[in-house]
């Protein structure tokens, strides 16, 4: 019971946290990540929150994700969308009021700031092993069907975002760029440290 506890607090935590970081990002005003400056290019042209697009373009990953590897679709990974898109928009209309910070130097700090709680909840929430973001199902699929390697993957997959941020009038910048070079390796810092934690917490 208790395991699945922490793993239930390490999912809910990590993403609540993942959500503020994306929020940071955008609100720093410097260009967010490839897919959240697609949300926010789509939020622009629509009457739909980033939240709500961040929900809307999971389930079309989805389901392409279930074409290009013809499988049944991840439906859990719902779950994972819906918690993500609705505390983006928690903290991007309600705490932020939508603000934007001004001043590079204060930008850049911020943005720097955004990059590492991003990766910081991204290794938690992917201690739960439950749910994997539909973004990260895309680069996976791209994988096995093209027979590449996952940065390749990666790559391919961020690069079909930033063309549809970029059509769609997204903030692309040189957040864009820090976002793609610095999560990953972020993430290898951040995992086996909090693995260690969460591990040596589920055995008291």
């Amino acid at each position: 019971m208790k395991s699945v506890m922490i793993r239930a607090l390490s999912y809910i935590g990590g993403l609540l946290i993942v959500s503020f970081g994306v929020t940071l990002t955008i609100l720093a005003g410097l260009g967010a990540g490839a897919w959240d400056a697609l949300n926010v290019g789509l939020a622009i042209q629509t009457r739909f929150s980033v939240g709500n697009w961040v929900i809307f373009v999971g389930i079309i990953l989805i389901g392409v994700n279930a074409l290009l590897t013809r499988t049944k679709p991840v439906v859990h990974s719902l779950l994972t969308i819906l918690i993500l898109g609705y505390f983006i928009d928690f903290w991007l209309i309600i705490v932020f009021n939508d603000m934007l910070f001004s001043g590079f130097m204060l930008q850049m700090i911020i943005l720097l700031i955004a990059i590492v709680v991003i990766a910081f909840g991204a290794s938690i929430y992917m201690q739960a092993e439950f749910a994997l973001i539909p973004i990260d199902g895309f680069m996976f699929a791209i994988r096995d069907v093209l027979g590449v390697k996952l940065m390749v993957a990666k790559t391919i997959a961020e690069l079909i975002a930033l063309v549809a941020a970029f059509i769609v009038g997204g903030p692309i910048g040189i957040g864009t760029i820090l976002v793609t070079f610095l999560i990953g390796p972020l993430i290898q810092f951040f995992f086996p440290r909090i693995e260690k934690r969460i591990n040596w917490k589920a055995i008291q």
